[in-house]
């Protein structure tokens, strides 16, 4: 629903939003964003409780990865099954469903007997995991006024970034008395709280709802945020719209039309950027890499709340920048400040530089990944699809990036001990200047502009042209 999506369905002026309607649209869209902290928090509680399962398991080093990883693989096929789902149930339903598997998975890890039953529990929560990862973008895209768009929509981004940094502070809250079960049972509260949202607060996306056919149900849901008229004039613009943008294809086969394909290459190249360019070494290995500093890493769950710290901190401004310095302006200057720090940063390994140059240009790194490629990359994706192909398109781009997040964790401290971590660091320079010149030509902007606007800017991109 365009003027409340990124399809071209409802477009309209935000001025056509009063401020009940704007509240209650804030309010969706940050109960929506509940998956995306649960995203972050389980994602990041297990660097703690880690220190503590392999003590009480007596845990090798190959399951204490298999405790981390699981996480990863279990969230690849979420992201790939979710979005055919949320194209059945809908958006609503399915979002409520996750965070029922979010609750089911925090359970059986937290009663975990043993090694097998513990890498059950974070299978099913790396399901959840993916599952929302996709489903997020694509439900806030479709409650949202382009206007405000590209704020509601980095709202994943931010509680994904909360999420870690509240998963490192639980684990320094419980540190002292080395209660795991503790540290992972705190995820049921936010998993609880999406299960009571999706049943009694959101509504199910009007786009959705169009697509199905239920009409007068998508005119009331847009009439209760604007007026009747607004909700009559923009549901005529979507009955044309999708007249016009259906080829009778559904769920995956929808990424093979030929329309679909140059915001399809977008998609998967900035995922794979993202997780390539390097991040996850310094999310991941922080303690270690500071280690190789000179500094000490005793206390790496403090090291590691300084740099949940950083990311909030960033992702903040780019909250407030993104409908103002639009989204290409971003992604190109933190491309830009990733490849020039992490060159940097191998430099300083290379060359023996000090320490404490070391951290600044870590410092800096996350501070530039945090202000565009990090949240700009769940924002696009809700932006640049067709509606039809919405869903499974972000299901698409969301599992590469979990597939090249599960590669950088897997293969960083091998690479690293046959090249060397500067020259490691040197690779993922090269990739995110590679991103760079990626964006500088093939990435469209769409602040403030319909699903068509977003589609001939696109296409011109790819040297195609753009349908009547």
């Amino acid at each position: 629903m365009q003027g409340f999506s990124t399809a071209t369905v409802y477009e309209g002026p935000l001025a056509e939003v009063p401020p009940d309607g704007l509240r209650k649209i804030w309010l969706w869209a940050v109960l929506i964003a509940v998956g995306g902290f649960l995203f972050g928090f389980d994602t990041g509680v297990i660097s703690g409780a880690l220190l503590y399962i392999k003590t009480d398991f007596g845990l090798n080093s190959f399951e204490q990865s298999s405790v981390v990883s699981v996480l990863v693989l279990g969230a690849m096929a979420g992201a790939m099954g979710s979005g055919r789902i949320a194209d059945r149930i809908g958006r609503r339903r399915i979002l409520g469903l996750e965070g029922l598997v979010f609750l089911v998975g925090t359970v059986i890890a937290v009663l975990s007997t043993g090694y097998a039953m513990l890498v059950a529990g974070r299978l099913v929560l790396g399901l959840a995991v993916g599952g929302a990862s996709a489903t997020v973008p694509v439900y806030l895209s479709e409650i949202s006024p382009k206007e405000i768009r590209g704020r509601t929509l980095t709202l994943n981004q931010l509680l994904i970034t909360i999420g870690i940094l509240v998963a490192y502070l639980t684990n320094l809250a419980f540190s002292g008395v080395g209660d795991w079960r503790a540290m992972i049972g705190v995820g049921a509260v936010p998993a609880a709280v999406i299960v009571v949202a999706s049943l009694w607060v959101l509504p199910e996306s009007a786009a959705w709802l169009a697509a199905r056919g239920e009409r007068d149900e998508a005119r009331r849901l847009v009439a209760s945020v604007t007026n009747e008229a607004t909700a009559d004039r923009l549901l005529d613009r979507y009955d044309r719209d999708r007249a016009r943008q259906d080829d009778g294809r559904t769920g995956w086969r929808t990424l093979l039309a030929a329309d679909v394909r140059p915001a399809l290459v977008v998609g998967l190249t900035l995922a794979a950027v993202q997780q390539f360019g390097g991040i996850n070494t310094i999310i991941y290995y922080a303690p270690t890499i500071i280690e190789e500093t000179g500094l000490t890493a005793s206390n790496s769950i403090v090291y590691s709340i300084a740099i949940g710290v950083i990311n909030l901190v960033m992702t903040l401004v780019a909250i407030r920048v993104i409908d103002r310095a639009g989204r290409r302006p971003l992604l190109l200057f933190s491309l830009g400040a990733m490849t020039v720090m992490m060159a940097l940063l191998g430099l300083s390994f290379v060359a023996g530089w000090s320490s404490g140059l070391s951290l600044v240009f870590m410092v800096l790194y996350i501070a530039g990944y945090a202000v565009g490629t990090g949240p700009v990359f769940w924002t696009l994706i809700g932006e640049i699809f067709p509606p039809r192909a919405r869903a499974a398109g972000s299901s698409a781009s969301t599992a590469v990036n979990w597939l090249a997040n599960f590669v950088v964790s897997l293969v960083f401290l091998p690479i690293a001990g046959v090249l060397g971590q500067g020259e490691t660091f040197w690779i993922f320079a090269v990739i995110a200047g590679l991103g760079w010149v990626f964006v500088s030509r093939f990435v469209p902007e769409t602040k403030e502009r319909d699903f068509t606007e977003v589609d001939a800017d696109l296409r011109s991109r790819f040297g195609e042209r753009a349908p009547a």
